[in-house]
C-alpha cells in the first residue's frame, strides 16, 4: 500500500463485537486511546488557518453587512433589555423578526471592542472556523482523519459558507450548533449515552433560538439514527430520545416562555408578527408559513419572489453556484456507501453515519426545494456540512475498497464509482462556471479537462507507478474543488451588504429568481443586491422592463423615492414614489449612509428624546441609527407591515415629546399585514411641515402642527 492509500485508510475495526467480513461491516473504535498519524495535526492546523484567512481577509470591506441585524447588535450593546429581546433599537420599540441568539454573540463583541464592522463580523468568521473544526472531529471519529479533513475542506470552500461566515445573518451560528448536535449524536450512539443525546437536543434547541424552526429539520434524522444504532435496548433508546426532546424544549422554550409571560407593555413588540406574539412568529411567518407560503405581512410568499419549487431548485441559476458544486457527488457517494454497508449489524456506526449525514442532506434539501414561502439562496448553507461529510466519508470508503485483500470485483466497482463521481463533478462544475461565461473562461475548460483526465487515470491507477498516484489524487481533488474555491475567493474579495447576499460572480440567463431573490435576475449596481427584472440605480430609479411583477402589495418607498419605469405594475398596488410622507434614504433590502447634514440634524439634542427619529421599515431606520448611534424607531418592522406602533400609539409618543423627527420613505407592504405605517405617514404629512435635507424629506414632530 502506498502513502496515499495509507492516508485514506479507515480506522481498524473495533475490538469488541463480531469480527467483520469487510471494512464497512463493523463500528469504528472510539477516539479515546487512538493516536492519529503524525501528519494529521499539521494538516488540520493548515486547514483551520487557511479557513481563517479566507473568512477574515478584508472582512471590514462589507461595512455593516446586513444593517438590519447590525442595528440590533448596536442596540443590544447599549441596552441589556434590547440585548435579551433582540430589539432593533435601544429604546425597545420592536424586535427583529428572529430569535436573538446570533445577535447576542455580536453584541457582546461590540460591548468589548466598540461598534465597528470588525467587531460585528469577526465572531461570524470564527464561528465558521469552529464549524470546520467540529465537522472534522465528528467525521474523524468513525471514518478516520482523512475523511474528516476532506469534509472540513469541502465545508470551508463551499461558496455559500464563505459568504455566510463573512456576514452577520443568523445562519453562521445555526450551522455550528447543528454540527455540534451531530457530534453529540455520534458520541451518544457510541455508548448509548443519555448525557450526549440530551446535549444534542439542547444544541438543536439553541439552534431554535438562532433561527427558529429551521433548526428542527434535523430532529427526525438525529432521533432516527439514535433509535436505530445505539447499542442498548429498544425502550431505553426510546426513553433517551424523549429525554433529548425535553432538552430541545428546555433549551428553546425558556426564552419563548419569558417573552410570552412578560406583559406586552413591558417589552418590545415582536417584529414579524401581526399579533405581537412569538408563538405566532414561530408558527407563521418564520415557521409553517415558509413551507406553505401563507406568510401574512411578508414580502414574498407564493410567486416568483420565492423562485420555482421542485427538485431542481438547488441546482438552478440562483442556487447552483451557492451550494451544488459537490451535491451530485454527495448523493452518489451516499448511495455507494449504503450499498457497501449492505446488511450490517443494527449498531454499525459507519452505516449510522451515512444515515445521519444523508438524512440531514435529504430532509433539509427536499424541504428547501419544495417550500412555497420565502426562500433565499443563502439558506442552503445549512446543507454544506452534510455535503462535506458525505464527500469525505464516501471518498474514504471507496478508496479503502481498493486496498490489497479486497475481492477484485469490489475493488473495480469502487474504482469505477470514484471515477464516475469525479467525472460528474467536473462536468457539473463546467456547467456552473458556464453560467458566468465572461468570468475567467479558461477555468471552465481546465476543470473539465483535468477532471475527466483524472477520472480516466483513476480507472487504470493500478497500472501506474506508485509515485504517480499522489499526483493523480492531487489532480482529481483540484478539478473537484477548483470551481467552489474560485467562487469562494471571489466572494471573499467582494463586499456584501443588504438583506439578500449572494456568493460568487453574477450569472446570466436564468429563468428562476434573480440573484437577490427577485424575478428576472437584476442586480443592484451599488451593493450586489438585485431589483426585479433589472438594476437598482444609485439615483433611486428602479427599472422594471416589461412591467415585471412582484406578489401582492406596494413598495411605499425605495431609495430616493424610486419610480417604476415604463409603468410596471404590482398586483394589489403600485410602486410608490414620494408617497404621503415624501422621499427617504433607505429601502427594503439595504440602508444608506445619511449625509453629514442630515446626521447632524438627527443628533442635535438627542438626549432629550427617546427616539431621535422614526421612519417606516427596519432597513431605513438602521441606516440612521448606525450613523448616529441613537435609537431610531422602525415603524412597521422589517417590511413596514407590522402594526407597531398603531397610529394612536404613535400620536401619543409625539404628544409626549418622545420622537424628534419623522423621516420619509422606506418600507414595503405585501401579502397583507397592517396598514398602520401608511396611516402614520399620511397623518404626519397632513399634520406637520415638511422640509428636505439632501433629498430626504424630514418632519420635525416637535414643531407643532402645520399651519
Amino acid at each position: 500500500m502506498d502513502k496515499t492509500e495509507s492516508l485514506l485508510t479507515l480506522p481498524p475495526p473495533a475490538s469488541t463485537g463480531p469480527t467483520p467480513t469487510d471494512a464497512t461491516a463493523a463500528a469504528g473504535p472510539p477516539a479515546r486511546g487512538r493516536r492519529d498519524p503524525a501528519w494529521v495535526r499539521p494538516a488540520l492546523a493548515a486547514l483551520l488557518l487557511a479557513t481563517a484567512l479566507l473568512y477574515l481577509w478584508g472582512l471590514g470591506a462589507s461595512g455593516w453587512a446586513n444593517s438590519f441585524y447590525s442595528a440590533a447588535v448596536q442596540a443590544g450593546s447599549e441596552s441589556w433589555k434590547a440585548f435579551f429581546y433582540g430589539s432593533s433599537d435601544a429604546a425597545n420599540s420592536i424586535t427583529v423578526d428572529k430569535t436573538p441568539a446570533s445577535l447576542w454573540l455580536m453584541a457582546l463583541s461590540v460591548r468589548v471592542f466598540g461598534l465597528n464592522s470588525w467587531a460585528i463580523l469577526v465572531p461570524q468568521a470564527l464561528l465558521g472556523v469552529a464549524s470546520v473544526g467540529v465537522l472534522f472531529a465528528t467525521v474523524r471519529r468513525w471514518y478516520g482523519p482523512a475523511a474528516g479533513l476532506i469534509a472540513g475542506a469541502v465545508l470551508a470552500v463551499t461558496p455559500v459558507a464563505t459568504l455566510m461566515f463573512r456576514f452577520n445573518n443568523p445562519d453562521a451560528l445555526l450551522v455550528l450548533l447543528l454540527i455540534g448536535a451531530a457530534y453529540a449524536t455520534v458520541r451518544a450512539v457510541e455508548t448509548a449515552s443519555t448525557r450526549w443525546i440530551v446535549l444534542a437536543g439542547a444544541l438543536v434547541g439553541f439552534g431554535f433560538l438562532t433561527k427558529m424552526l429551521q433548526a428542527f429539520l434535523v430532529i427526525p434524522v438525529f432521533a432516527g439514527v439514535y433509535l436505530l444504532a445505539a447499542p442498548t435496548g429498544f425502550w431505553r433508546r426510546v426513553r433517551q430520545v424523549l429525554a433529548a426532546g425535553l432538552g430541545v424544549v428546555v433549551a428553546a422554550g425558556w426564552w419563548v416562555a419569558v417573552v410570552e409571560l412578560v406583559p406586552a407593555s413591558a417589552r418590545p413588540y415582536i417584529g414579524g408578527s401581526q399579533g405581537n406574539s412569538i408563538l405566532e412568529l414561530t408558527l407563521g411567518y418564520n415557521g409553517l408559513g415558509r413551507i406553505t407560503g401563507a406568510e401574512e405581512g411578508s414580502v414574498g410568499g407564493r410567486g416568483p419572489a420565492s423562485g420555482q419549487t421542485g427538485l431542481g431548485r438547488l441546482f438552478d441559476t440562483e442556487n447552483g453556484g451557492q451550494i451544488s458544486w459537490l451535491l451530485p457527488a454527495a448523493l452518489i457517494l451516499l448511495v455507494a456507501g449504503l450499498l457497501l454497508a449492505g446488511r450490517a449489524a443494527r449498531t454499525d456506526r459507519r452505516r449510522a453515519g451515512l444515515l445521519l449525514w444523508g438524512g440531514w442532506l435529504l430532509v433539509t434539501g427536499v424541504i428547501f426545494s419544495f417550500m412555497s414561502g420565502i426562500f433565499h439562496a443563502y439558506y442552503s448553507v445549512a446543507l454544506a456540512p452534510a455535503v462535506g461529510a458525505l464527500v469525505g466519508i464516501g471518498v474514504t470508503l471507496l478508496w479503502q475498497r481498493r486496498a490489497p485483500g479486497v475481492p477484485r470485483w469490489q475493488a473495480l466497482a469502487a474504482t469505477v464509482t470514484l471515477a464516475a463521481t469525479l467525472a460528474v463533478t467536473a462536468w457539473w462544475s463546467w456547467r456552473l462556471l458556464g453560467r458566468s461565461p465572461d468570468w475567467y473562461p479558461w477555468l471552465r475548460t481546465a476543470v473539465l479537462a483535468g477532471g475527466l483526465a483524472a477520472a480516466v487515470l483513476l480507472v487504470v491507477a493500478d497500472r501506474l507507478a506508485r509515485r504517480a498516484v499522489p499526483v493523480l489524487v492531487a489532480l482529481g481533488a483540484t478539478a473537484a474543488l477548483a470551481g467552489p474555491v474560485a467562487y469562494s475567493l471571489q466572494t471573499a474579495a467582494t463586499p456584501h451588504t443588504g438583506s439578500i447576499p449572494s456568493a460568487g460572480p453574477a450569472v446570466e440567463g436564468g429563468s428562476g429568481p434573480g440573484r437577490g431573490g427577485f424575478p428576472g435576475g437584476g442586480r443592484m449596481r451599488d451593493g450586489g443586491q438585485n431589483a426585479p427584472g433589472g438594476q437598482n440605480r444609485t439615483d433611486g430609479q428602479l427599472a422594471f422592463p416589461g412591467g415585471a411583477q412582484a406578489p401582492g402589495g406596494q413598495f411605499p418607498g425605495f431609495p430616493g423615492g424610486g419610480q417604476a419605469q415604463g409603468g410596471g405594475q404590482l398586483p394589489g398596488g403600485t410602486v410608490q414614489g414620494r408617497g404621503p410622507a415624501g422621499g427617504g434614504m433607505g429601502g427594503l433590502l439595504d440602508s444608506r449612509e445619511p449625509s453629514a447634514e442630515l446626521r447632524s440634524l438627527l443628533e442635535a439634542n438627542a438626549v432629550d428624546y427617546t427616539w431621535v427619529a422614526a421612519t417606516i421599515g427596519s432597513q431605513n431606520a438602521s441606516g440612521y441609527q448606525l450613523a448616529t448611534g441613537e435609537p431610531v424607531m422602525s415603524i412597521g418592522g422589517f417590511n413596514g407591515s407590522d402594526p407597531s406602533p398603531t397610529l394612536a400609539q404613535f400620536q401619543r409618543y409625539v404628544a409626549e415629546g418622545k420622537i424628534h423627527y419623522f423621516v420619509g420613505g422606506g418600507g414595503f407592504r405585501a401579502n397583507g399585514g397592517s396598514s398602520a405605517s401608511q396611516e402614520i405617514a399620511a397623518w404626519v404629512a397632513e399634520t406637520f411641515e415638511a422640509k428636505t435635507v439632501d433629498g430626504v424629506t424630514v418632519y420635525d414632530l416637535t414643531s407643532g402642527q402645520e399651519g
